[in-house]
Order: C-alpha cells, then sequence, then structure tokens
C-alpha cells in the first residue's frame, strides 16, 4: 500500500461557492476571465464560458512567506533553535513552519506544529497548537466523535492542554484521559446547612439578609490575607460574632458554599452558577487558591459552543485564565464551523473583547495565526478572513511576523479587487523585509493600469537580486510577443514546478487553434504534480475536441481531489458536470469498471484508476473497500491529505467492526503510531482473518529496519495475507511486497517467483523488483530489458527511468536520467547522480551547479546533504555548514547529515 512517499503535492487554487457572488459570474476562479470562443455545437453547450484566454490569464500569488533563498533562511531557523531559549522555542518553531510552508509537505508542516506544542510553555499557546494539530487531521470526520474528545496522546488531548508548563514529553505520549480512577463524589448541591459545621464549632457569623450563615473564623480566615486582617487584625470585625455580608454582593447560597469550602477545599459540590458566584467572591476578597479551582472546575464544564459562549464573559470578567482557555479550545477546536458563528466570531473580532482577552494573555499572534489560516482556506476574500487578519497584524513583534499579515492582507485584498488597499499592504510588508510582496506592488500596479511601472519593478527585481522562477513568471504577464514567452519559458527552467508557465503555453496553444498541443504542454506538469485546476484545464481542452470520456476522466479525477470545486469560474460545479457528461459516453456496468480499474492499475495509470473508483463510489456511495482503495491511489499520487480523507471515509463507512479496526490501523500508521496500528490489526484478526489485516500487519512490521528474526515475521504475514480471499490488485502488491522481502534476506529465487507470480496478475510494477533479481545475479542486460518492459507498459514512467539507470553503462544511464527528470523534475536522485558524477570527473563547478539548480525550486534533504559534502571537499567550510543547517532545518534527526555538521564545525574550530 503505503510504498511511496507522503507529500501532498496539490494545493488547492479554487475559489469556493463561498464567495462573494461576482457582477460577471464568468468571472469567478484562478482561470482568465472568459470569452467566448467557436467551439463545436456539443461542446459549447458544454463550456458555459467558452476557452479560457490568454489575455486576462494570471498566476495566483502565494499567500505564505517566500524567502528569496530558502537555504539561508532554513540555516537561520536551525541555528536559532538550537541556541534561543526554552520559552521562545515553541514560537520560532511556527517561524520555521510559516518558512517551510513554501515547500508544499504537509508531513514536515505537521512536524513543525507537532514541535511547537511540544515546546510550549503556557496555556494559551497549548490550547491553540493542540487545536491547530486536531484541525490538520480533522479528525472530526470519524462517525461519533465530537471535538472535545481525545485522540489518546498528549499531542492534541483538550485536558493536557489546559496544564501549564513545559514537561519534556514525547509529542507521541499517551495522555491519562480515562485512565484515573477517581473515586465517586457526592454530586448532592448544598443548600441549606446541609454538611456545614455544627453550630457549636461556629464562632463567626455572616448576614445576609435575614439570614445568618455560620462559619469558623480561622478557616474564613484562611482563605485570603484581607480576611486574615478582617477577622483577627485591627478591624472591628475581628471582635464581632456576627459581620454583616447584606452588601458584599453574595447570596447566602453562596456563602454557604464559601464556608463549605473553607472545610473541604471542594468546589464540585455545587452547582455551576454557585461556582461562578465563587469565583467573584474570590476575585472581591483575594481568595487565589479559591479562584484557582473554581476556575480549573468551570473549564472542566465547557462541553460546547453553547456553553464557552456563556462562561467566556464570566471568565473574562473575573480574569479566570483556564475558563477562557477552555472556551477558547472549544471554538477552535470546532473550527471551521464557529466561523459562520456570529456570536464566536464577534468574540475574536470585537475589539473591547480582544483587549479583554489580551489582558489575560489570550489575544495572541499565535492565535490569529491560526484563525486567519483558516478563514482564507474557507473563503479568501470574506470580511472574517480581514477582520482575523488585522487581529493578526495587531498582535505582530516580530519582523517575519508583521510582513506576514501585511502580505494576507493584501492577497485578500487583491482578491476582493480593493487594488490601492492591497498594494497598501504589499508595500508594508515590503518595507518588513519580505522581498516577495513586490510581487503583489506589481499585480496591484497593473491592475491600475500601469503596466510599464509594473515591468520595471520587476525588471529591478532580478536584477538587484539572483534571479528565481517567480520573478520571470510575474514580469512575463507585463511583457508582449515574444518577450513574454521567453520569460515564462526561463520561469520553467528556474522552476519547473510552477504550473502558470505551463498552463499559459496550453491556452496559448487553444487560441492558434493546436488543441492536441495544449493538452500536451500541460499533460507536462499534471504527470508529476498532481493539481486540480490543471486537470480542469485539461477536461476543458479534451471537451472542445468532443473526446467527452477523457473529460470526463479529469473531472471526476479532480474530485477525488476536491470534492465541492466547482467549474468554468466556479458556475458549474464538478458532480453537475459529471452528470451532464455522463450522458454522452457510455455506462460501464459495475463488471465493466472492475476491469477498467484493472487494465488501469496494471498501465500505472493512477488518474485513470482513480476516476473508475470515483465512479463506482458514485454508484455506491458507501462502500468502504472503494474508499480504501482510492487512499491508496491519492497516497500513491502524493496527495496525503486527500488519501486521509478517504481513509476516514473507509473507516466511517464499514459497518464491519474487524475493517473499521484495519482502517483506523492504516490511519494511526500514517500518524506515526506503529505499536496502535499493530494493535487494532492483530484486533482485527482476533475477530476475522482477512488480507487487509495480515498486510497492515506486515507493512508496519516492515517500516523499520528488520533483523533476520522480524524479516521471517513478515513473510509468514504477508503469505497468511496471501491465502486470505482477496482481488489480484491487492495480491500483486503483497507478492511484490513479499518479493522485496526475500530480496533483502537473499533469497533471490523466491524473490524471483513473487515477481513472476504478481505479473501473471498484471501488477506491472513487479518488473523493477525482478529487475532487481536479475542484477543481484549479475544479469545486468536481463535487469535492463526487465525495466525497459516497464517503461513500454507504464502510463507514468519517470521512475522506470531513474531505476533503469543503474543497469546500463554510464552514458546510457545519464540519458535515463535525463528523461526522468524531463517527466518529474521533482524526482532528486538523477541531479544527486549528475553530480556525483560531475565531481569523480573533477568538474566540481558543474556538479555544485547541478545541486544548486535543484536546490533553488527544491530544497531537499539528500541534495542538501551532498552539496555540503562537496563543499567540506573543496575546504568551503562556510557553505558546507550553512547547507548542514539547512538539511537539518528538514530534519534534526538525520545522522549522516550531523555527522558531517560536527565534523566540519570541528575543522573549523581547529583552523582558528
Amino acid at each position: 500500500m503505503h510504498g511511496f512517499k507522503l507529500f501532498d503535492k496539490f494545493k488547492s487554487t479554487q475559489v469556493h461557492a463561498l464567495s462573494p457572488q461576482d457582477s460577471n459570474p464568468c468571472s469567478r476562479g484562478k482561470l482568465s476571465k472568459c470569452k467566448f470562443t467557436n467551439t463545436g455545437s456539443v461542446a459549447q453547450a458544454l463550456l458555459p464560458c467558452g476557452l479560457p484566454t490568454t489575455e486576462l490569464f494570471e498566476p495566483s500569488i502565494d499567500s505564505y512567506l517566500k524567502p528569496l533563498d530558502y537555504v539561508e533562511a532554513l540555516a537561520e531557523i536551525y541555528r536559532r533553535l538550537n541556541t534561543c531559549s526554552q520559552t521562545y522555542k515553541s514560537l520560532l518553531c511556527i517561524e520555521q513552519f510559516s518558512i517551510l510552508r513554501g515547500l508544499g509537505d504537509p508531513k514536515l508542516l505537521r512536524r513543525c506544529l507537532c514541535a511547537a506544542r511540544q515546546h510550549a510553555i503556557d496555556v494559551h499557546s497549548k490550547v491553540v497548537l493542540s487545536a491547530w494539530l486536531r484541525y490538520d487531521r480533522r479528525e472530526d470526520e470519524f462517525i461519533g466523535v465530537s471535538s472535545k474528545d481525545c485522540s489518546g496522546y498528549i499531542l492534541e488531548c483538550p485536558m493536557a492542554a489546559l496544564v501549564s508548563g513545559y514537561h519534556s514529553n514525547s509529542i507521541y505520549d499517551h495522555c491519562q484521559c480515562g485512565q484515573d480512577n477517581l473515586e465517586a463524589v457526592d454530586n448532592q448541591i448544598l443548600t441549606g446547612n446541609e454538611g456545614s459545621t455544627l453550630e457549636e464549632d461556629s464562632d463567626v457569623s455572616f448576614c445576609i439578609g435575614d439570614e445568618l450563615v455560620h462559619c469558623v473564623r480561622f478557616k474564613i480566615a484562611s482563605l485570603s490575607s484581607p480576611f486574615r486582617a478582617m477577622l483577627y487584625g485591627s478591624f472591628v470585625e475581628s471582635r464581632r460574632d456576627k459581620i454583616d455580608f447584606s452588601k458584599v454582593g453574595i447570596s447566602v447560597k453562596g456563602m454557604r458554599a464559601v464556608q463549605v469550602y473553607s472545610r473541604t477545599r471542594r468546589v464540585d459540590l455545587f452547582c455551576p452558577e454557585i461556582v461562578l458566584e465563587l469565583l467573584s467572591f474570590a476575585n472581591r476578597f483575594c481568595c487565589e487558591e479559591l479562584k484557582g479551582v473554581c476556575d480549573a472546575h468551570l473549564a472542566s464544564l465547557v462541553c460546547g459552543i453553547e456553553d464557552a459562549l456563556i462562561l467566556i464573559d464570566h471568565g473574562l470578567e473575573e480574569r479566570a485564565n483556564l475558563l477562557v482557555a477552555s472556551c477558547l479550545q472549544v471554538f477552535l477546536r470546532e473550527l471551521p464551523n464557529s466561523l459562520y458563528n456570529h456570536k464566536v466570531m464577534s468574540v475574536f473580532c470585537n475589539s473591547e473583547a480582544r483587549e479583554r482577552m489580551a489582558m489575560l494573555g489570550h489575544a495572541s499572534f499565535l492565535l490569529y495565526y491560526f484563525l486567519s489560516q483558516v478563514a482564507m482556506e474557507e473563503n479568501m476574500a470574506s470580511n472574517a478572513a480581514v477582520m482575523l487578519l488585522e487581529g493578526l497584524e495587531e498582535f505582530a513583534t516580530e519582523k517575519w511576523q508583521k510582513a506576514l499579515a501585511l502580505h494576507q492582507l493584501g492577497c485578500i485584498m487583491l482578491e476582493r479587487k480593493e487594488y490601492k488597499g492591497a498594494q497598501f499592504y504589499f508595500e508594508a510588508a515590503v518595507k518588513e523585509g519580505h522581498v516577495y510582496s513586490l510581487v503583489g506592488v506589481a499585480r496591484t500596479k497593473y491592475k491600475q493600469g500601469q503596466q510599464y511601472s509594473a515591468f520595471r519593478l520587476m525588471n529591478s527585481l532580478i536584477f538587484k537580486y539572483k534571479p528565481v522562477g517567480w520573478m520571470y513568471q510575474e514580469r512575463s504577464l507585463y511583457g508582449v510577443g515574444q518577450e513574454k514567452i521567453m520569460d515564462l519559458n526561463t520561469a520553467t527552467e528556474l522552476d519547473p514546478t510552477l504550473s502558470f508557465p505551463y498552463k499559459f503555453r496550453a491556452v496559448m496553444k487553444v487560441e492558434e487553434k493546436q488543441v492536441r498541443a495544449a493538452i500536451t504542454e500541460i499533460d507536462k506538469i499534471i504527470s508529476f504534480k498532481l493539481s486540480p485546476d490543471c486537470l480542469e484545464l485539461r477536461a476543458w481542452f479534451f471537451i472542445a475536441l468532443e473526446d467527452f470520456e477523457s473529460a470526463l476522466r479529469d473531472i471526476r479525477a479532480l474530485l477525488t481531489l476536491e470534492p465541492k470545486y466547482m467549474m468554468f469560474h466556479g458556475r458549474v460545479s464538478g458532480d453537475h458536470l459529471v452528470e451532464l457528461l455522463s450522458h454522452r459516453v457510455r455506462l460501464w456496468s459495475l463488471a465493466d469498471c472492475w476491469m477498467q480499474l484493472y487494465e488501469h492499475w496494471s498501465s500505472v495509470d493512477d488518474i485513470g484508476s482513480l476516476a473508475v473508483i470515483h465512479q463506482m463510489l458514485s454508484n455506491d456511495p458507501a462502500k468502504s473497500l472503494l474508499w480504501f482503495r482510492q487512499s491508496l491511489l491519492l497516497l500513491r499520487l502524493n496527495c496525503q491529505k486527500a488519501a486521509m480523507r478517504c481513509l476516514r471515509l473507509a473507516r466511517n463507512h464499514t459497518s464491519s467492526v474487524h475493517e473499521r479496526l484495519i482502517y483506523e490501523g492504516w490511519l494511526l500508521f500514517d500518524s506515526g503510531h506503529r505499536e496502535e496500528a499493530l494493535s487494532r490489526a492483530e484486533k482485527s484478526i482476533s475477530i476475522q482473518r482477512s488480507f487487509e489485516a495480515f498486510f497492515l500487519m506486515a507493512y508496519t512490521l516492515a517500516d523499520t529496519n528488520l533483523d533476520p528474526e522480524s524479516s521471517s515475521t513478515v513473510i509468514q504475514l504477508l503469505e497468511e495475507a496471501l491465502r486470505c480471499p482477496s482481488d489480484g490488485l491487492r495480491k500483486g502488491q503483497a507478492l511484490n511486497n513479499l518479493g522485496s522481502i526475500y530480496v533483502d534476506c537473499g533469497k533471490l529465487d523466491k524473490a524471483a517467483d513473487c515477481y513472476m507470480n504478481a505479473l501473471n496478475i498484471k501488477h506491472t510494477r513487479a518488473h523493477q523488483g525482478l529487475a532487481r533479481v536479475y542484477n543481484l545475479k549479475n544479469q545486468r542486460k536481463a535487469a535492463f530489458d526487465e525495466m525497459t518492459k516497464l517503461i513500454e507498459k507504464a502510463h507514468s514512467s519517470a521512475s522506470a527511468y531513474e531505476k533503469r539507470s543503474e543497469y546500463c553503462d554510464r552514458e546510457k544511464a545519464k540519458d535515463d536520467l535525463n528523461m526522468a527528470t524531463q517527466l518529474d523534475p521533482l524526482r532528486t536522485y538523477p541531479y544527486r547522480y549528475r553530480a556525483a558524477v560531475l565531481m569523480d570527473d573533477q568538474k566540481e563547478t558543474e556538479a555544485l551547479e547541478e545541486l544548486t539548480k535543484a536546490i533553488a525550486f527544491k530544497p531537499e534533504l539528500q541534495m542538501l546533504h551532498l552539496r555540503a559534502a562537496f563543499y567540506e571537499s573543496m575546504g568551503d567550510r562556510t557553505s558546507a555548514l550553512q547547507d548542514c543547517e539547512a538539511a537539518l532545518c528538514l530534519d534534526q534527526n538525520h545522522t549522516d547529515t550531523l555527522d558531517l555538521y560536527n565534523r566540519t564545525q570541528d575543522q573549523a574550530t581547529r583552523s582558528i
């Protein structure tokens, strides 16, 4: 299942239906404003806005921090993380998160949030970060799980977040929720004198109206210094047996509760109204212990939005820190739904409420960072997003924080077509040191008719700094003719991951009536970076060609990534277009679908496979097995978040306990909880033996370094899995994995048998394993031929070219790796191989250039490590240390880089 990287390369570019309606219904979305073009009659009916044109076609501006030099920025963060105080480390991890957002790696971002939560000290930060982590996982998609439920780990535990102080626990430690066997308490509410001291033990009474509350003087005095002074000092009350408390503002019931608390030190015996009275009383008479107990007890009572809305006002009024934190926690753990509750939003956006929260330390940059990101994801142009970002700016204290808030405000104003306001914010962000915001300045000038000024601005940026792809991409908007195309091509050369140049060139070919060429152009980026907007564009082209089957395939695949996607500038829902296109293609039966799925799977056509499963799910949306299969495909396509959503839907839809345990096990495995994943698999097997349960156990055990005993266990588990009923798709995967284990154990003949059996049931990827066996048997020609078969069969073959390069001479290997880079520039091995060859040939400058051009758009750990090693061998210790620091910012535990870093530091120290 999970044999591939789990990066989620797709980033939504969609403005959803939540966006405000535009006066021109064809102008919404991230594609260009539309002009009708001459398409066929059927195609024209399906293209309500016609095809997009290049005239107003433009890329979106990234709404996160974008440093000019990622390596320098990452290295600086690592150095500061190693030297900062514990109190500052959590916020520094958030700065790291902000810089890494541009790399598009969800696991890396989650690791930053986890580290921030681990190092958080105050309750407020813990509440925000635990809610943020929960939102990132969207656990609320589980059926029957509420926002206040605990996942079982300290990381996201709502109760653990309310405990102040730093605890050097692992972020994956279990919390104590549900494990404490507390004695049952008597919940009887004490009203009269029940449970009070005997009157003969009382030596002071408090008069409230006509009633007396009998108390023990020294116990009341122990509540606070003011009471001690009143009852034992020089005040007249110290000589009285009866003290008038009628004007103090406490009821008889409340005073009786004070009397009970003075003896028991408990408030859980009283109803919330009485505890609120006690809280107010404690504040008036400086009873810190009583206030703390009331605060904690009331915090434990907050269960939902309504509770929180009622109690947060009391918490703010009485300065009850835990109570306010607990209320905030509910609001945050109900995101994004709580954004649509105007009462909740008034807490965050009302200036008076914000000021009161700030006084308690509950209005912070961290809080508004989280809130504003959720609001922007929901609706980029909403008033809520504006108000929350204004709060973000208000609480920003460091330059990077101010730059982020101002840049994002600029992005929102640009989305709202408020160009002067957008220009103001972008320019302010530039003043805070965020050079990328100059893109926003140029765009707003362009929108205000100052095209030449925009061109000059980007031109000066390119000459002032080391050029990167986005600079040329932006300048291309303001150029004309061949100059525009040259800039787009340069942008692709510098950063092949930028999607806009491919889309622009494709649309330009459509305008030249070269629709097939347009599809070829957009295919280049779809082949390695799957995104809804590119799939949508290709679907438009297929509709123009009246190739409705291919268009339907792309739209179905798109909807697996973003189920609520709106097509044609937000005019038509993806589901509706599927329905329209379905009338123009032959409908497949269930048997046809399975046959098609086998066909696409065996040809390594993951987009086609996604589309088939989407059709099967439209006919049977409660089929958990299909949701599970969809998650496997999405993981192979590096769309992790979409994959996790499908896996949770598989878990939610299953009616079988043993299947639910399997899906929960995969979710736990992907969250790093291997032991719990194994436990789920074992429980599932105890209920019913199944292929998936054995496969889950085998895969989880094989994920670590295997010793001979563990390898034997994995082999047994996979063999057990193969004895259980399943289909060829999954059995092919199991045979492939079993072959890999046999190879690692040196049992090459058994491995070959597994791979041959997998190929017999059309598991095409087994060619790669069989090639590895041939190579280990010194049959390099056979290994090369086996990989050639995979290249010929596979729809996506970048990895096959990369692997085949290992089985041929240097020149042929170079050709294969160049092809791998052309098909998928995100694969890092080809760059490292070419750089290593150049170093062997003593071409040090060329070797560094080979790595540097890739690091510029993909600062990846292995490439940074290799370049650092090159720098060290050349005696450039400063550059070597910087690359090591950048690599360690991505993974602080990478052993090889740590060794190189320490060695280089020692060399630098000795040379001084």
